[in-house]
């Protein structure tokens, strides 16, 4: 077997069987010990998380982000790719029913990111005078596996910090040359230099970049993609009927002809939407670590609210485009069907928009998976690592934008599948303490 064999035999099992039902187990385990937070708490987390929005003046520093700059940071990783070509994979492979199994995995996966975000808050650090967390942290001084942690950090470096952003830089390049014919490698560089400029201030720049930008692109691309469904809005109804019913009986839309089953609808859904939404994944918690809070609860809820801005609005928005023009039974899939179905709404300027977008998704990011990646490049070796860490992550993101990626691809799944399965058993045996810690919460509210 040759060795991109051996990668995707590993990921059929990982993402097809075993972490796809260990992290719906996971939520609904959480959604029952915390008595469903994510129905009783929504509320309080919105009004946290929109009331901090216009509050102004206050910049992250050593000891941490406000609570928004630690989400913005949180949702500049979560909204990326996933969000335009994972959608649209999803469809494609589970058919339009996969849209009802990606919100079940968003309902669930808010109580598993609640835990993360408020175990990330109780075991935070501060290191060379810079407060820093995430699950290597808890890992190690909450569940007592130092080499747990080791194998997590390692593992989510090369994921996220080196390969996963070679992928994201490929995804800016491919739509920016398909949109306006600009060399890939060009691309590459820019992407490279602007992302430097940014790291290169550490946290304090980091969080001005995501609470500018992030808002910013979540409503370009809300308002577009409402413009197009607007625009067909005698399919809106049709829509979500082919969700619902899909989701439960996918051989009655289109007339079978997609030819998909339940369980591939119920695959395709919930691994898209995880893979999308990050909730289990243990990479989100390294924003939430440094969040300046009263309280771990609240930023349990601050990220959840996450979860729902990734998958219910932003994911629904790209699956009511691709599914009000009709082009899901096309045959094509990932960003070629997303492009295909603006280009169907927008005509000549669907590319440019879908360009637009994938910079401002990818470009965000690069820099919160590069900050995830430097927590745990903190937990190895202190902050003397950072500065090469920040180098190879900018070569990275250079021949990123030249590769053919379907095996790069591959390689960031089976390291973002091997991250997990330390996280998840942190979380199980720490499942005590956050319990603990949202009664304690709900007590002084």
């Amino acid at each position: 077997m040759t060795f991109e064999g051996i990668i995707k035999t590993i990921n059929d099992y990982l993402w097809g069987y075993i972490l796809i039902f260990l992290l719906v187990g996971t939520g609904i385990y959480f959604s029952i010990k915390l008595r469903f937070p994510q129905i009783r708490q929504i509320n309080r987390g919105m009004k946290q998380v929109f009331g901090g929005i216009f509050k102004k003046g206050e910049k992250a520093d050593k000891d941490g982000m406000t609570s928004f700059q630690a989400l913005a940071t949180a949702i500049a990783a979560q909204v990326g790719t996933g969000n335009l070509a994972g959608v649209a994979t999803a469809i494609a492979s589970g058919g339009p029913g996969a849209i009802f199994w990606m919100w079940i995995s968003a309902f669930f996966g808010m109580s598993t990111i609640f835990a993360e975000a408020v175990l990330a808050q109780i075991y935070k650090e501060k290191i060379d005078g810079e407060i820093t967390g995430g699950p290597a942290y808890y890992i190690s001084k909450g569940a007592k596996s130092k080499g747990l942690a080791v194998f997590f950090s390692i593992a989510i470096i090369i994921a996220l910090g080196f390969v996963g952003n070679m992928v994201q830089s490929n995804s800016i390049a491919a739509a920016a040359n398909r949109a306006f014919g600009i060399n890939k490698i060009w691309i590459g560089i820019f992407t490279a230099i602007v992302a430097g400029m940014i790291l290169i201030g550490g946290i304090t720049r980091i969080a001005s970049f995501t609470e500018l930008v992030v808002p910013f692109m979540a409503v370009l691309y809300i308002v577009g993609s409402l413009i197009i469904i607007i625009i067909n809005y005698r399919q809106i109804i049709p829509a979500f009927r082919s969700i619902f019913v899909g989701a439960f009986s996918p051989q009655a839309i289109a007339g079978g002809v997609l030819g998909v089953t339940i369980k591939e609808a119920i695959r395709y859904g919930v691994s898209r939407g995880l893979f999308s939404n990050e909730a289990g994944m243990g990479s989100t918690p390294h924003a939430h670590a440094v969040a300046k809070v009263n309280h771990p609860g609240e930023q349990g809820l601050v990220a959840m609210v996450g979860v729902f801005i990734d998958t219910v609005v932003i994911c629904t928005m790209t699956a009511l485009v691709i599914i009000t023009t009709g082009v899901y039974t096309s045959g094509a899939t990932g960003p070629e069907l997303t492009q295909m179905a603006f280009t169907a709404g927008f005509g000549k300027y669907g590319n440019p928009f879908i360009a637009i977008s994938l910079f401002f998704f990818a470009f965000s990011t690069i820099i919160g998976w590069y900050f995830f990646g430097e927590a745990n490049i903190r937990f190895l070796f202190g902050k003397g690592g950072i500065k090469y860490y920040r180098i190879i992550v900018l070569l990275f993101v250079v021949f990123g934008s030249i590769l053919e990626v379907e095996l790069v691809w591959s390689i960031a799944d089976m390291f973002n599948g091997l991250m997990i399965i330390p996280n998840l058993i942190a979380l199980f045996i720490l499942s005590s303490k956050v319990s603990e810690s949202l009664k304690d919460f709900e007590s002084k509210i």
